[in-house]
């Protein structure tokens, strides 16, 4: 028997602190009656939020996929765009994204049919650490990596690197290659970021993300995670 927040979460439906919301506005029903806050079920009740009942598997699957160019980290796109659920059709599970990247950019991406288990490693109360490689326009120095490192504004506030280097210049076709890392994950972090210190990114990959890296994965292929790299992540 577990709260019913901690199934919708778990679910991937929403976070457990807004299912206890949604549970407040009596949006939530199990088997036909609103339930409370403390209210507790089992595998056999239905749930229902705001009409919809939930999904509950009877297996969890944790996958690291090395994403590739031109494809969007959601489940669906309303533009008919490639999505990383194709490179996903022989897995037999409902899964999905634990954060994002961009369109354009590359790397590690986790994906799992565990909301819990998503919802905590993209809280920002955990501080998951992203190692990023970005090749950025121009000859950048250590003295702008230690702007990175104590803040620079950016839309939404401001923004820290936890470690910003610079790994090599390439003077004669004016680019610069950067390892950055952050612990927190707004929309175009990096980018801005790259941006406040007069460059602009040419290429953005997510070299590991929570310590799970790509290693040995083409771009486009994804493996489970290991009984090790789970133990570590939980």
């Amino acid at each position: 028997m577990e709260r019913v927040q901690k199934v919708i979460a778990k679910s991937g439906m929403c976070s457990r602190r807004k299912a206890e919301e949604l549970i407040k506005q009596g949006l939530v029903k199990v088997n036909g009656i609103v339930c409370e806050l403390g209210t507790v079920v089992s595998h056999e009740d239905i749930i229902e939020v705001n009409g919809s009942p939930i999904t509950k598997e009877d297996k969890f699957v944790y996958y690291i996929f090395n994403k590739p160019k031109n494809c969007v980290t959601t489940v669906k796109d309303d533009r008919n765009r490639p999505t990383v659920l194709d490179y996903f059709k022989d897995v037999p599970y409902r899964i999905f994204p634990v954060g994002r990247l961009d369109f354009d950019t590359t790397g590690a991406l986790l994906l799992t049919n565990d909301g819990d288990f998503a919802n905590k490693l993209t809280h920002p109360r955990y501080c998951v650490e992203k190692v990023y490689k970005v090749c950025a326009k121009g000859k950048l120095t250590g003295k702008q990596m230690i702007m990175l490192e104590k803040g620079v504004m950016i839309e939404g506030g401001l923004a820290k690197a936890k470690r910003a280097l610079v790994k090599k210049v390439n003077e004669s076709k004016g680019y610069s290659i950067l390892e950055i890392v952050v612990e927190e994950g707004r929309n175009h972090l990096i980018k801005n970021m790259v941006n406040a210190i007069g460059s602009e990114v040419y290429k953005l990959n997510r070299v590991s993300f929570a310590r799970i890296n790509t290693e040995g994965l083409e771009e486009g292929q994804y493996r489970e995670l290991t009984k090790e790299e789970l133990e570590m992540l939980k």
